[in-house]
Formats: structure tokens, C-alpha cells, sequence
């Protein structure tokens, strides 16, 4: 009986708690909480620092031709990583079965080398607007395959999210040299396998109550064993050993470094979920692909037109439609608590309010 208790507080205990990076507090709910703080600014760290990096790899003359192997590289420290969290966390016994496991990490090849490998043929700010939109196969697979019914912020958000992307990938299209539509299908692929990723780890987790850290330990580990065959296979293992061999610093450094942060981006938003829900993780995960997009433009020299920031504009609308049609009531009372906070700020101007009060006579 212990040991289940034991078991299930280590669930909820993610892996910076268990390093004392970030130590949580009976305070942590607050949003003006050290934790809270803490957490946000290592998401756009952590991200920031994923997205710069991968960026900037793909700048290496010739990388274009190894950007599966980075998936392998990326998939073999992911292992490594989630074998030391399964030790943190205690969790020594396989709740779901390998079939389970074996499928999911066949989902997580396909999203994760598709969306490597779309770098080769878009702008990284296309890449990461795509990347913002799951919402959209989710939708569509909803509706097809479980004969789903969504309401109307779902399609509106599904419909600002298109909008937004038809026209981000136009402006794309006229001012990227280099610009191809087969990166637009590789992109929309690795979303498919994104979407299904969701609703397929839901059911595990449901059916075997699994944990988090057991699913990306099983699904990298596997994922791992078919990247690295189908490079064996396909015969690229090789020539990108011996392309990483020749640079070692912006290859092996630069993708260590990269695995590195994203992993342990996935753990801190993981959390942001579980103690402060998922309207605020949106939100500063949203802020956080901003900022990565204008520092994409900034740091990497790319040409820029207004289109990109309305077309963006659409799409952060349609995500926050997206958020509000999942939480409405959290949603309307943050609205009417800042209405009642601005209306009632001693420094709203004047004329909002009467001057003088008359009294009618009875």
C-alpha cells in the first residue's frame, strides 16, 4: 500500500522537483509566485534556446543531407534522459504493452523527424506557424473517423487557423528563395502523426494509468530502433557519421546541447499543465513561439513583410478560440475580474464616470 502511495506522488512530481531547480510551494498557484516565475522563464529558455539551436545547425552546409540522423541523435539522448527520470521517479514496472509502445513510437518518429526534416524546405517561422495549429487534423480526424460534433469556437479557431496559415505560407512563398511546397506536405504530415500522438497517448494513459515519464521513455527508446534501421536501410548512417565527424562542434556539441533542452521542455510545460491548467501554459508557450519567430527574423538574416505579422495575428486568435471553447468559465471570469479591475482603476479616466451625483425626487 506504500508503495502505490509512493508510486503515485512520484507521478506528480516532475523531474525539476526532483533536482530542487524549481521547488514547489504551498504558494504555487499564484501567478506572482517565485515557482511560477521560475517556470515561465525556463520554458523560454529552454525553447528559445531548442529553437535557435535546431536553426542554427541547419545553416551548416551539407547538414540538409543529415537531418535524420539528428532525429536518431535527438531520439538516443531522449532515451537516455527518460531512463534517469523512470529512476527519479521510481517507477521500475511496464504498465502498458510493448504493441502500445511500439505504435506510438512510430508516431513520434513521424512528427518529430517530419518536423526536422521541414527545416530542409521552409522558413523555421513557417515551420513553427504550422506547428501552432494541431488543432486543425485533430478536427478533421475528429469529425471523419469519430464522427465527433465540436462547437462553434472549434471551427472558428479551426477556420482563423487555416486563414492564417494560407496566407503566412503565401508571403513565405514571395519572399523565400528557396521556398518548396513539399515542405508544406512534410510539415502537414508530421501535424497528422502530432494530432493522433494526442489522443493516442489519452487512451494508454487512460487504459493502464501511465505515466508520463513511462510513455517517453518507451516511445524514444523504440523510436530510436527504427530511425536508426531505417538509416541502415536507406544507407545515410554512415555518410552523416562521417559528415558529423568532420564538425563535430556544430554537430554532435550543437545537437547534444539541443536533445538536452528539449527534453527538459517537455517536462516544464508538462507541469505548467498540471498546477496552473492549460489556458495559462498556452499562453506563455504562445509568447514564447513570438518571441522565437521575431528572433528567427533577427538573428538569422531572412527578408520580412508586413504579411507575416497579420497572418500570425489570425492565428494567435485562432488559438486562443481554440483555449476558450475548452475553458469557458475559467475564460469568463478572468474577462469580467480585468473588466472589474479596469473600471474600477482610481486612474481611469474621468469621464467614465459622473462628475456629480443628482438625486431624482420621489
Amino acid at each position: 500500500m506504500d508503495h502505490h502511495k509512493h508510486e503515485r506522488s512520484s507521478h506528480r512530481t516532475s523531474f525539476f522537483d526532483r533536482l530542487w531547480i524549481v521547488s514547489p510551494s504551498s504558494s504555487s498557484s499564484s501567478l506572482l509566485s517565485a515557482r511560477f516565475i521560475g517556470l515561465c522563464f525556463l520554458v523560454f529558455v529552454y525553447y528559445i534556446g531548442y529553437a535557435y539551436l535546431q536553426e542554427l545547425m541547419f545553416t551548416l552546409k551539407g547538414f540538409d543531407n543529415t537531418a535524420w540522423f539528428l532525429t536518431c541523435y535527438q531520439f538516443f539522448v531522449y532515451s537516455i534522459l527518460s531512463f534517469i527520470h523512470l529512476g527519479f521517479a521510481g517507477l521500475d514496472q511496464r504498465r502498458a504493452s510493448y504493441r502500445s509502445y511500439i505504435l506510438l513510437a512510430l508516431l513520434t518518429v513521424t512528427t518529430m523527424g517530419l518536423s526536422n526534416y521541414a527545416v530542409v524546405y521552409l522558413n523555421y517561422p513557417t515551420q513553427v506557424m504550422f506547428k501552432c495549429c494541431k488543432l486543425i487534423p485533430v478536427l478533421i480526424g475528429g469529425i471523419l473517423i469519430q464522427k465527433k460534433k465540436f462547437n462553434r469556437y472549434d471551427i472558428a479557431a479551426a477556420v482563423c487557423m487555416s486563414t492564417g496559415l494560407i496566407f503566412f505560407t503565401l508571403a513565405d512563398s514571395k519572399v523565400h528563395p528557396k521556398f518548396n511546397f513539399y515542405g508544406v506536405i512534410i510539415i502537414c504530415s508530421a501535424l497528422v502523426a502530432d494530432a493522433a500522438i494526442g489522443n493516442y497517448q489519452e487512451k494508454i494513459m487512460k487504459e493502464h494509468h501511465v505515466s508520463n515519464v513511462e510513455i517517453v521513455f518507451y516511445s524514444f527508446m523504440f523510436g530510436f530502433g527504427f530511425v536508426l534501421s531505417g538509416l541502415l536501410i536507406t544507407n545515410n548512417f554512415f555518410p552523416s557519421i562521417e559528415f558529423w565527424n568532420k564538425h563535430p562542434g556544430p554537430t554532435y556539441g550543437y545537437g547534444l546541447i539541443f536533445s538536452v533542452v528539449g527534453y527538459l521542455g517537455i517536462d516544464i510545460v508538462l507541469t505548467l499543465i498540471k498546477e496552473y491548467g492549460a489556458l495559462i501554459c498556452v499562453t506563455v508557450t504562445t509568447c514564447r513561439k513570438a518571441i522565437t519567430i521575431v528572433l528567427s527574423f533577427t538573428l538569422f538574416s531572412k527578408p520580412f513583410v508586413f504579411d507575416y505579422i497579420w497572418s500570425g495575428l489570425i492565428v494567435i486568435v485562432g488559438i486562443y478560440l481554440n483555449v476558450y471553447s475548452r475553458n469557458q468559465t475559467v475564460f469568463n471570469a478572468k474577462i469580467v475580474s480585468l473588466a472589474h479591475y479596469l473600471f474600477n482603476f482610481r486612474w481611469w479616466p474621468n469621464i467614465l464616470t459622473p462628475s456629480t451625483s443628482q438625486t431624482l425626487p420621489l
